[in-house]
């Protein structure tokens, strides 16, 4: 792609999902004066919306082929996140339209939000703070994680950001990844207190801890998901659930986002769920404005772009 002339029109920078706002509004701040940030409609497909789009900012939003070839002057898109499941790669490349990532940049606080949900569920917070209304002492009674075994499911940079976090604190360590075999899988829910989940969303992970996986965990164990909604089967935790075989749920991601808080799952008096918080700091918002700027300079002056996809 040549270098563009600077007397191009106003470049249109859209952002594919209604929410996620914080993020969008830090990015408009820090565009160049010949940028202008635009959020889709929800009502509206995208593809409806984004014909004079040079760039296209998926976030958690689809970004489908139709969307993709709608938009005809398209130069970029800039996912701000490792994760890229909602985009048609293929679309892009068949156009030859450049995919960019932004990895590491919520590494700690996704790992954080994961050790905070554990503690949250083994101190059991929730009704520390009702105790508190009430004016009791001392109760509930909960559990430390010092001693206790952690099993990190997908050892990526989220993985071992929450492993370096847990052993400060005392736990003991299993973990798998995607080259690890089914035994070790088995053998890390069978041993553990703690199971985070921090892999990717792909064929081979969705529905990954389904109803024979739920069952090999210890009695009373804890179960928290920071990847990607779909690596647990839900009709599967739900059940678990309700046979009193979890000590705790904590889910920062959904199956559908916004989940609906009035689900059954939801509501069950276990299950701590949280608004897909894990990349929600300043600083991350920070780093994501920042690469997706630069990206966005880098591809209206024909120079090379950072973490490049296809």
């Amino acid at each position: 792609m040549g270098s563009l002339g600077a007397e191009e029109d106003l470049w249109e920078i859209w952002w594919c999902y209604d929410g996620w706002h914080a993020p969008g509004d830090k990015l408009e701040r820090m565009l160049p004066p010949w940028a202008k940030l635009h959020r889709m409609d929800p009502t509206r497909p995208l593809a409806e919306q984004v014909a004079n789009a040079k760039v296209l900012v998926p976030t958690t939003g689809l970004v489908d082929a139709a969307a993709i070839v709608a938009a005809h002057d398209l130069r970029l898109i800039a996912q701000p996140a490792a994760g890229y499941a909602n985009i048609d790669l293929e679309a892009a490349k068949q156009r030859g339209i450049p995919v960019t990532i932004a990895p590491g940049y919520n590494d700690n606080a996704t790992a954080e939000v994961a050790l905070m949900m554990m503690l949250m569920l083994l101190r059991r917070a929730d009704e520390a703070l009702v105790a508190f209304q009430q004016r009791i002492i001392g109760d509930p009674v909960g559990h430390e994680l010092a001693g206790k075994t952690l099993g990190i499911i997908g050892m990526g940079r989220v993985g071992k950001c929450l492993a370096a976090a847990a052993q400060g604190l005392g736990m003991k360590l299993l973990s798998t990844d995607s080259g690890s075999s089914r035994q070790q899988l088995e053998q890390l829910l069978q041993q553990s207190d703690v199971v985070s989940l921090h892999c990717p969303l792909n064929q081979q992970s969705t529905g990954m801890i389904g109803q024979a996986e739920l069952a090999m965990m210890k009695q009373g164990a804890v179960l928290i998901n920071t990847a990607r909604g779909p690596v647990i089967d839900k009709a599967a935790l739900l059940q678990a659930l309700q046979q009193g075989r979890l000590g705790g749920v904590g889910l920062d991601v959904h199956w559908v986002e916004p989940a609906d808080p009035q689900e059954e799952l939801y509501r069950h008096p276990r299950v701590l769920a949280l608004p897909h918080m894990g990349s929600a700091t300043d600083e991350v918002y920070e780093r994501f404005a920042h690469i997706l700027c630069e990206n966005i300079t880098r591809v209206r002056e024909g120079r090379e772009l950072l973490h490049r996809l296809c």
